[in-house]
């Protein structure tokens, strides 16, 4: 009878509580798709989604492609998927099938908005494809506690002259959203970002292995504390945040599939060629990332673009199956 009692008590909740979220979203201008609407009334499990990724980060009609594919698999893991974007100034939680077509079509021309930007592309009336950092803050106003990306920003090589540190770890520091992704990209300073995380007090857990994993491929010499082996586990990992109101992210970190580890270890090849030439020919701050994303580029041909949508389908399935376990375990 407790346990009956207890689950008719999480589902009034969701009743009453929802809708006043809703309000609020209302209220801030921000349009919530009827799906994701509906959902989050009725306490299904979400999946927040970047937009990013489908402007800067693919050519068209691949963005395109690959956006639908990954709403596709959270929807067939048991989750709603919501892609958040700016679209004329108006923040949207949720797109439509025509205007995931629309901002996948402008690309680049969709401004690349961080938090720090979300204030001026609105005031503009602009378009914005939210980046890491964005796309926590809309997420955590909507209650959804899942977002899948590819992988996260850090701290850039020789950071610690530039302060040059992507503002997604003080977002993972400050916003109480599961981020689930491949890591960091070893172009990055992958030891200082796993550092200044648990200076901000973000858990870094990884999937199934011991070792943090560095986007295109599965190791990057960094172990964490915190290993989780299920989607039953990671929920229990973000539950138990939730209930402590630590008032943080969490980092899981998905190793690429077994399937794509081979084009993975032949772009982080590339990468690490790259970053060698950036010392034989003296490249240093700023011009370090730019230079080596072009050589990496020239270097692997389209083998990065495939890498990088195999592990946004596979973090996609992961984060799915995640949601889904935390609704279960929330409403049992």
């Amino acid at each position: 009878m407790e346990r009956v009692a207890s689950r008719l008590a999480n589902i009034h909740s969701h009743l009453s509580h929802s809708p006043g979220v809703i309000d609020k979203l209302d209220e801030w201008n921000i349009k919530v798709a009827p799906l994701v609407r509906r959902a989050l009334v009725e306490g299904l499990p979400i999946v927040a989604l970047e937009s990013t990724i489908i402007s800067h980060g693919m050519p068209y009609p691949e963005n395109l492609e690959t956006a639908k594919e990954v709403e596709r698999i959270v929807k067939e893991n048991g989750a709603v998927p919501a892609t958040i974007a700016i679209l004329n100034g108006v923040p949207h939680i949720g797109l439509t099938t025509l205007e995931l077509e629309e901002l996948s079509k402008m690309g680049p021309r969709a401004l690349k908005t961080s938090r720090r930007d979300i204030a001026s592309v609105v005031a503009m009336g602009a378009y914005g494809a939210t980046t890491v950092s964005a796309t926590m803050f809309f997420a955590a106003k909507a209650g959804i506690r899942i977002f899948v990306t590819g992988g996260i920003g850090g701290v850039h090589r020789h950071g610690e002259n530039t302060m040059d540190v992507s503002s997604d770890l003080m977002e993972l520091g400050r916003t109480p959203v599961a981020v689930i992704s491949a890591g960091v990209k070893s172009i990055l300073d992958i030891p200082r970002t796993l550092e200044y995380l648990e200076t901000q007090g973000v858990t870094v857990a990884a999937y199934g292995t011991e070792e943090f994993p560095a986007f295109f491929t599965q190791k990057s010499g960094c172990k964490v504390n915190c290993r989780m082996n299920s989607p039953e586990e990671c929920a229990k990992l973000i539950d138990a945040s939730i209930k402590l109101g630590l008032g943080s992210g969490i980092l899981f970190g998905i190793p690429i599939p077994e399937t794509s580890a081979a084009a993975g270890d032949f772009v982080e090849s590339a990468i690490q060629t790259a970053l060698r030439e950036t010392v034989t020919e003296n490249i240093t701050g700023s011009a370090v990332t730019p230079f080596v994303l072009m050589r990496v580029s020239e270097l692997t041909g389209g083998a990065s673009l495939a890498a990088n949508v195999a592990l946004i389908k596979n973090n996609a399935l992961v984060g799915a199956k995640i949601s889904a376990a935390l609704r279960k375990l929330q409403d049992s």
